[in-house]
């Protein structure tokens, strides 16, 4: 089995004063969330979908996968965690509790305000976390990365050859997920809220995919105008 978690826990208090989360915001007649669950719902390696939102948004997230994606593959909302790792883990409780799992069990972790990544990022996910047990989405960095130990001052700038820039999905075998959760301290979860970093950590391999440089996150209200013309040019190309 495959499952696609879609962490939608965010408020978007980077949209600027907002009552509304980003990722139910309109984006060319449809909600954020609803474009990103589209893509898992559409591909047939995922079997099937979770959605982990703030518990004051599921009933409503409820509503909007019935109103928009109402026959097909399964897909459940429940309640997300406090933090990444808490959403994260609810969302593995939830499969190992409720469904059927074993070795080759895999989960594909997405951020709902990522509308945009592609049908091929998904397989080659999916791929990748079989064969290797975790994999990651990146592209090259662009730019110079500057590292500041304090905000000040430059202490390190890294050889840009060698920097990535981490998108999402990421992805895993879920028994190799379910080992490294279980073996972090209260002190690693309040620290560590990458995934992916949680293996590196811990001295197990992740395997990199290649993502796409339009598989941006909405942040900020720029973002909006950004995704708005994507899918413009996306309709103009069809």
């Amino acid at each position: 089995m495959v499952f696609g978690a879609i962490f939608a826990g965010g408020k978007g208090s980077r949209m600027g004063n907002m009552d509304t989360p980003k990722q139910y915001l309109e984006l060319a007649g449809k909600p954020v969330i609803i474009h990103t669950v589209e893509k898992f719902f559409l591909n047939p390696g995922i079997d099937e979908i979770i959605v982990l939102c703030p518990k004051p948004w599921v009933a409503h997230t409820k509503d909007l996968i019935k109103k928009y994606l109402p026959d097909g593959k399964p897909v459940t909302v429940i309640e997300g965690g406090e933090t990444r790792n808490g959403t994260l883990e609810n969302a593995v409780e939830f499969i190992k509790k409720d469904r059927d799992t074993d070795d080759d069990t895999i989960i594909v972790t997405h951020d709902a305000v990522r509308p945009f990544l592609t049908h091929r990022i998904i397989e080659e996910n999916i791929a990748a976390a079989k064969e290797y047990g975790a994999c990651d989405t990146v592209i090259p960095a662009t730019d110079t990365i500057v590292e500041s130990e304090d905000g000040s001052v430059i202490s390190s700038i890294p050889n840009r050859k060698h920097m990535y820039q981490g998108q999402t999905p990421q992805s895993f075998r879920l028994n190799d997920l379910v080992s490294v959760l279980s073996s972090l301290t209260e002190e690693e979860k309040s620290i560590l809220t990458d995934a992916c970093k949680i293996f590196t950590i811990k001295n197990k391999p992740v395997f990199m995919v290649e993502g796409e440089v339009f598989n941006i996150k909405i942040t900020y209200p720029y973002d909006m105008k950004v995704a708005a013309t994507l899918l413009k040019g996306k309709d103009s190309d069809d």
